[in-house]
């Protein structure tokens, strides 16, 4: 495993210079997070895991933001109790104008997404849960020196996270993928990693949802992860009417590793949802070349478009209403305000969207979701051809039919093995 000190992804690099990252303090908890895409639509948030932080979900933001989704990520702020977390998210929620969410959450993540729907139902509308869990309690066992975590030195809380991720040898995009979160636990602060840490180990169990089952989708990963699969077994048997997202591997950061089936599956759960993508919006603004803040914030002007500054740089306050007066934010955006990120044609978009609905039709009619990698195109930046998305989309439904016999002889394979 390299180093945290490894060189940043291309594609990384190039969310950088088009995203903003925000960061406003709320009451003594200070909140970084990025949010983009059009506000019209309600807003699927992601939640990571101990090791994470807004910028793991970068590919998230990408993707679906370009096809006209809203994506917030955020970083879990420095509260140190479960109770704690809900009123401080639910205050975030407020400051940044959005009441009705969709909460995408993995590991600690998926278990605080948990723990929100249960004590504020009428804000959470669906959950996405990947490798995660309902208790603390194995981990709590397994960390006897928790009640000193707080006086624990910075490197030995990194080198203790660092730990839990299994070893390698590993494929290459689960090797890159364990770099770059390397690379941002090397960014956290003591204080951060302590109260993650503390999360983890503080005793507390999620109880019934109110949500419906048939709102909640479960995509965990076959292989190797942090989260033991005895603990995924049980979010399983938790909600047995929720649709399962099956990913043959991954590892701990899917998101990263195998984004490409995580994008897919986040389209097929907002839909399902009823949460419709103003694609519009976005190819809007791609044709004026960025297209008016107004356009890709539902009529809201934005106070961090250069247009609406004062000279001086500063946010010019008749520029309209902003969600918090005092938001900062600490990279700043391009010249074009929310460009598309993944710049497609019209066509592709059309060929793509069909796609996803064929798939739709097929996963309802089933609780698994098979999922054949190359679906949509690695490179993010490579446009591919139209008759090679059709032939893709054809490959993908001959071996749809193929899945349930796979998928029996894979389970007949791991029953005998844990026989002998």
């Amino acid at each position: 495993m390299k180093g945290g000190g490894s060189s940043a992804p291309g594609d990384y690099i190039y969310f950088k210079s088009q995203v903003p990252l925000h960061k406003i303090p709320i009451g003594l908890k200070q909140w970084r997070y990025y949010d983009f895409g059009p506000k019209v639509v309600p807003p699927v948030i992601c939640l990571p895991g101990t090791a994470g932080t807004a910028d793991v979900y970068y590919k998230q933001i990408m993707s679906l933001s370009m096809k006209g989704y809203r994506v917030i990520s955020v970083d879990i702020p420095r509260v140190w109790n479960h109770q704690e977390w809900v009123q401080a998210f639910e205050k975030f929620l407020d400051v940044i104008d959005v009441h009705h969410i969709h909460l995408y959450g993995t590991a600690l993540g998926g278990f605080l997404a948990q723990l929100f729907a249960q004590y504020r139902p009428r804000r959470v509308k669906s959950l996405l849960l990947s490798n995660t869990f309902l208790d603390t309690l194995s981990f709590s066992s397994s960390m006897p020196w928790s009640p000193i975590v707080g006086w624990t030195p910075s490197f030995l809380l990194k080198r203790y996270v660092l730990t839990g991720i299994p070893k390698g040898p590993h494929e290459p995009f689960i090797a890159d993928s364990i770099d770059f979160v390397v690379s941002q636990v090397e960014t956290l602060k003591k204080d951060d990693l302590a109260s993650r840490l503390t999360l983890t180990v503080d005793a507390a169990s999620v109880g019934p949802l109110l949500l419906p089952d048939s709102n909640i989708t479960l995509m965990d990963t076959n292989d190797q992860s942090a989260t033991p699969q005895e603990l995924k077994d049980q979010v399983t048997e938790r909600y047995p009417g929720a649709r399962r997202a099956y990913l043959k591997t991954g590892g701990d950061f899917p998101f990263l590793s195998r984004s490409d089936e995580v994008n897919l599956h986040l389209q097929l759960h907002l839909r399902r949802v009823g949460v419709e993508p103003r694609a519009d919006l976005v190819q809007g603004a791609s044709n004026d070349g960025g297209g008016s803040s107004s356009e890709q914030n539902g009529g809201k002007e934005d106070s961090n478009d250069p247009e609406n500054r004062d000279s001086d740089g500063s946010p010019n306050n008749d520029a309209g209403d902003s969600p918090s007066e005092d938001a900062e934010i600490s990279e700043s955006p391009s010249n074009e305000n929310q460009p598309p990120l993944m710049p497609t044609s019209a066509h592709m978009k059309n060929l793509e969207n069909q796609v996803i609905a064929a798939i739709s039709s097929v996963t309802n009619c089933s609780c698994s979701v098979p999922i054949i990698s190359h679906i949509l195109p690695q490179k993010q930046h490579q446009t591919v051809a139209a008759t090679s998305f059709l032939h893709i989309a054809f490959e993908f439904l001959v071996c749809e039919l193929l899945s349930g016999y796979i998928l029996t002889l894979y389970i007949n394979r791991e029953n005998l093995l844990k026989l002998k």
